[in-house]
């Protein structure tokens, strides 16, 4: 399985535990990747994890390499095009793609979209449902699947599973020490 923009190693981490695995979790930030090392050493599953370097546009291995390949909130960030075509490049035939991306469910109005494209989240877009799905469906994949739900690590209880106690706290503390 490839955990592309694998981030700090949550979710590979999970599904080795979980489902006995093997994961190749790969980030394109050194230190998304520092961190995915030192929570997979942590977890003792450095013989089920794998952590590597790379970028989900230009993903390093050969056609049809994985049975299964997770984009994880990695997609939205890149040329969506691309990263989609390399996602299914990767996955062998009759594998499984699973990609859990960031959605408008209503656009918003144009204030909301301007503090949070132009002061929250500067250079991010997101799309719609079908947007999404016709990404993935250019990029050659059939039967294609959507589910919609919460976005879980925005709450208290999502952020501190996904960053851990210690992280939280040291973001948090940045966060209050900036200027307002």
């Amino acid at each position: 399985m490839l955990d592309v923009g694998c981030g700090v190693g949550t979710t590979a981490i999970e599904l080795a535990r979980c489902f006995a695995v093997r994961v190749t979790a790969l980030d394109v930030s050194p230190l998304q990747l520092e961190r995915a090392t030192r929570n997979v050493a942590s977890a003792a599953l450095g013989d089920r994890v794998t952590v590597s370097a790379g970028d989900i546009t230009q993903i390093q291995y050969p056609d049809g390499t994985f049975d299964c390949v997770l984009a994880e909130a990695v997609t939205m960030f890149v040329d969506r095009a691309r990263a989609a075509m390399e996602i299914t490049r990767v996955c062998r035939p009759g594998g499984r793609v699973l990609a859990s991306e960031f959605l408008w469910r209503r656009p918003p109005n144009a204030e909301a979209r301007r503090l949070f494209f132009g002061e929250i989240c500067p250079g991010m877009t997101f799309d719609t449902l079908e947007d999404w799905i016709s990404v993935y469906r250019q990029a050659s994949l059939v039967d294609v699947e959507a589910t919609t739900g919460p976005f879980e690590m925005m709450t208290p209880g999502g952020f501190l599973a996904d960053e851990g106690l210690v992280n939280s706290l040291a973001i948090i503390g940045r966060a209050l020490s900036r200027p307002v």
